[in-house]
């Protein structure tokens, strides 16, 4: 069995066990001894799948892959970082070089994109609009950074958005792959059209206001 088949089935395997456990975790309650418990088990599975989707597009150069795998290995490892910020923890110099890493990613993209626009491929809409996403994460870490935070418990609410972010990535490679109906763009954007309410619902049900005096357990 060749490398590339290799890391293929590892990619499979964990990719699938993700999706499950995505799943799984969007529907328990948050900060449950099952969502703490899964969501671990999520993230090495998820990550490992992200790991072996930028290895395959290196050796077989494949830029769905590479999109995918450097997006879900951002949204994951940021994800787990932010989660820390309870504790009181800063930022590290490995929290600054994910968030430059993924504004040159996200810059790259657009720029990819317009290009794409400008020569009638409208899949380029697809790279401004991910591209777009990966500035605002990098803005949003530069904010939080420099504590300049709207929500008292950013660490939770980032930490919520960005785990669903990685989730929204694995459905949109699976949607890719498998798709056979749905046009191109729309395979791409579908995952995000979906769950970004749901981002959004989560962020307003555990957020804090600076002004509050409420604690979230």
């Amino acid at each position: 069995m060749s490398l590339f088949k290799i890391l293929l089935a590892i990619h499979i395997v964990c990719g699938g066990a993700s999706l499950l456990l995505g799943a799984y975790i969007l529907a328990v309650k948050k900060g449950s001894r099952q969502h703490r418990l899964f969501g671990s088990v999520y993230f090495y599975a998820m990550l490992l799948a992200a790991i072996m989707a930028l290895l395959m597009s290196c050796i077989h150069p494949n830029y769905f892959l590479f999109i995918i795998g450097v997006l879900t290995a951002y949204l994951l490892l940021s994800g787990r970082r932010y989660i820390h910020k309870k504790a009181g923890q800063g930022p590290s110099i490995f929290d600054w070089s994910l968030t430059v890493i993924i504004l040159l990613f996200g810059l790259a993209l657009i720029l990819l994109g317009v290009y794409n626009i400008i020569g009638s491929n409208l899949f380029g809409i697809v790279f401004v609009v991910f591209g777009s996403g990966a500035i605002f994460f990098a803005y949003q870490d530069w904010q939080h950074f420099r504590g300049k935070a709207k929500i008292k418990n950013y660490y939770l609410t980032t930490h919520l958005q960005r785990m669903t972010g990685s989730y929204i990535a694995a459905l949109t490679a699976f949607l890719v792959v498998n798709n056979k109906i749905l046009p191109g763009i729309l395979a791409w954007l579908l995952p995000s059209l979906l769950l970004v309410p749901v981002i959004i619902r989560l962020t307003i049900k555990y957020k804090v206001d600076k002004h509050s005096a409420d604690t979230l357990v």
